[in-house]
């Protein structure tokens, strides 16, 4: 095999009564992050469970016309955006839409629009004829990503600080403290999700919503997992959910020194 060249992944279909423990032939797991209560371990296939049952059709259930395409290609985006950051999309590797179909219970088509909007938002590139290749991205990409969201928010919050009411800040404590529950129990996706509230939440107050859609567009690209690289631990999630709390406070403070550390070293030591 050539140097570089990715290996198509094979993903087998789940039936109604049997889920498969590896997704991949070649041996790499697809597997889940948290298990459930019963002591399964869920898979993708748990976050769109929806999908198959109220959303298209499979080989043992009807079809349900009264779901819109665009409902089930949201919820196939969402299960793949979270399957990315659990490292189960492996960097490098190929995934092709109808064999991903059949992961989900779906046709190839939702998978395919999905996967389309993850290659504009840089997390996979095409392959022509073969399917998806995730996106294999490098140290020195998450730093420059790291710069660039400093210079965008750091100016913004310092703004902010000078002229937003402690009261407002408080508001936003329940956002925080839910980046904090979803780390305590390493719920990487989860966390992805909360974190990204947030900050959204944190920059809605300066009411410019070109900034929120580059902010965002910048953050979900920082969140995509490195080439090889371990999925973060639970204690670095715990860490960096800590400095939301005490970012909420040093802007309620209107400690302007504290604002601009705390936000440059959440971007550069950031677990996701």
């Amino acid at each position: 095999m050539e140097q570089g060249r990715a290996r198509e992944t094979a993903v087998p279909p789940f039936g109604p009564a049997r889920v498969p423990a590896q997704a991949r032939v070649e041996g790499a797991p697809f597997e889940p992050s948290v298990r459930e209560p019963s002591g399964r371990e869920p898979s993708v296939r748990d976050a769109v469970r929806e999908v198959s049952v109220r959303g298209e059709h499979t080989h043992s259930e009807p079809p349900a016309p009264q779901v819109r395409r665009y409902s089930v290609r949201g919820q196939i985006l969402e299960a793949l955006r979270a399957a990315l950051v659990d490292g189960e999309l492996v960097p490098g590797e190929v995934y092709s839409a109808p064999v991903l179909g059949e992961r989900f219970g779906v046709s190839a088509t939702p998978v395919r629009e999905a996967m389309q909007r993850l290659a504009s938002e840089g997390a996979v590139e095409v392959v022509p004829n073969r399917g998806f290749r995730v996106t294999e991205r490098s140290p020195r990409e998450l730093a420059e990503l790291a710069e660039v969201r400093a210079l965008i928010e750091v100016p913004v919050m310092l703004r902010l600080a000078r002229s937003v009411p402690a009261a407002r800040w408080a508001e936003l404590r329940p956002l925080a403290e839910a980046t904090t529950v979803a780390a305590a129990v390493g719920d990487r996706a989860g966390y992805a999700e909360s974190d990204r509230a947030f900050h959204r939440a944190v920059l809605a107050l300066a009411g410019n919503e070109q900034l929120l859609q580059v902010a965002e567009d910048l953050h979900r690209r920082s969140q995509w997992p490195l080439t090889a690289a371990p999925v973060a631990r639970r204690a670095e999630l715990v860490a960096d959910a800590a400095e939301h709390l005490a970012l909420l406070d040093a802007l309620a403070a209107q400690d302007l020194a504290v604002v601009q550390s705390l936000v440059r070293e959440h971007f550069t030591g950031s677990a996701l």
